[in-house]
């Protein structure tokens, strides 16, 4: 009469488990890994700036505005239509004069005056200039590098581009989330007590919302 060793047990185990399940096993396991590792660092700013968002007040207020005048040429006002003003030559000019940064959010013209603005990350510059002679008053506000963080996590005046990559932020955190729960289907060992762990989390979620959320 054969008995198996103790050391074949896990190797006629394999053979029994259906090819498929290994596999989706294999694969859950290698996404798991490597979809934590390549966004590790978009996860781990979203999670440090969610943290200075919901504490804003366990930082100082650092922000510093700036009054700045100057004048451009009555010439891109161009008094006679007032629907008729040179926008590109306007931004182009308070860009290069006072180092605008920020995408430019709003350009009104009516008959007295122009009023553009410019936004971005905890950045704000709002300029009026006189249509009758040029002359502009500007203000900039930079509100530190605390408001930048809390700004890029909420997508704020952040342009197209950073959009993306919030979406793209949210996509892994899903797979990294599914990956996750498909891995511990196939550890037998630690199926119940997983399986308990994440019914409990949901719960005590569901359970803060609906007793103390307003």
């Amino acid at each position: 009469m054969n008995i198996a060793s103790p050391a074949a047990e896990p190797q006629v185990a394999r053979a029994r488990t259906p090819a498929w399940k290994r596999q989706t096993a294999i694969l859950s396991r290698w996404l798991h890994i490597y979809l934590s590792m390549v966004s590790f660092g978009v996860l781990f700013f979203f999670a440090v700036t969610g943290l200075t968002l919901n504490h804003t007040d366990w930082f100082g207020q650092a922000e510093k505005t700036v009054q700045l005048k100057g004048q451009v040429s009555k010439a891109w006002l161009r008094q006679a239509d007032p629907d008729a003003v040179s926008k590109l030559e306007i931004v182009e000019h308070l860009r290069n004069k006072h180092q605008i940064r920020g995408a430019l959010s709003d350009f009104r013209v009516d008959a007295a005056q122009c009023a553009v603005s410019f936004k971005g990350p905890g950045y704000t510059a709002d300029t009026f200039i006189d249509r009758e002679t040029g002359a502009y008053d500007l203000t900039e506000t930079r509100m530190g590098v605390v408001a930048i963080l809390n700004d890029l996590h909420k997508g704020r005046d952040s342009g197209k581009v950073w959009s993306l990559l919030i979406d793209a932020s949210a996509i892994l955190m899903v797979l990294v989330s599914i990956s996750g729960m498909l891995l511990i289907l196939f550890l037998q060992k630690r199926l119940v007590s997983g399986m308990v762990t994440m019914v409990v989390g949901c719960v005590l979620c569901y359970a803060i919302y609906a007793l103390w959320v307003p």
